[in-house]
């Protein structure tokens, strides 16, 4: 089913994008439940083990709830109109980054990162980028000419600590660091989940290491 997945997901949530009420979801639970749910689920069993061996650390795998949390958020539609799965890093690291797959009604993304820095690992990565820039930078244009894109920085300006002209500023002024790229359709989902992780882990390396510091 793992192959037919994005087909799936994509039709019913653009239906759902539409009818966006509790009233639809209920009627229409059914596909979720029997048809998208298991079919994450074992694209998430599929991946543990080649995930885990390709940072040689166990990953715990998760399949985000379909409910979006309005309490705090002034658009209260309350379902999710994708579908996201991660596989978090199961290290001792004080943060640890996690691999993920998404597919919504325009897009069918892999991409590895941690999405917001605890405050040491924040510090740290400062400190990481600033004193072994060439090495960061590297690994940042090999995973961009791999195709992939990172997250915009949070920050406009680069931190008082650290000269305004920074080679690295664009990094120094993130707190979180994420990389994704578009997978499109592919014929072998499962391979090309992997292949994709694989061109980024690079990064997801980094982000452990940083952790780990």
């Amino acid at each position: 089913m793992t192959q037919d997945l994005i087909t799936a997901a994509q039709a019913f949530y653009a239906q759902l994008a539409a009818n966006n009420a509790k009233a639809w979801w209920d009627d229409h639970r059914g596909t979720y439940d029997s048809v998208l749910k298991p079919a994450a689920l074992g694209l998430l069993d599929t991946l543990t083990d080649p995930l885990s061996a390709l940072v040689d650390t166990p990953v715990k795998p998760k399949l985000f709830r379909p409910h979006r949390d309005v309490r705090f958020s002034k658009d209260k539609t309350p379902y999710k109109t994708h579908l996201h799965m991660i596989w978090t890093l199961d290290s001792d690291a004080r943060q640890n980054p996690v691999f993920f797959f998404g597919i919504g009604v325009g897009y069918v993304t892999v991409g590895t990162g941690m999405m917001g820095f605890d405050k040491p690992v924040l510090e740290d990565w400062r400190k990481f980028v600033d004193l072994d820039t060439k090495r960061i930078t590297g690994i940042m244009d090999q995973i961009g000419k791999a195709g992939f894109t990172l997250r915009e920085p949070a920050l406009k300006r680069v931190p008082p600590a650290y000269p305004a002209d920074h080679p690295a500023g664009h990094l120094l002024r993130m707190k979180g660091c994420v990389a994704t790229t578009d997978i499109g359709t592919p014929a072998d989902l499962p391979q090309s989940i992997v292949a994709a992780c694989t061109a980024a882990s690079p990064l997801t390396s980094l982000l452990l290491q940083v952790a780990e510091a």
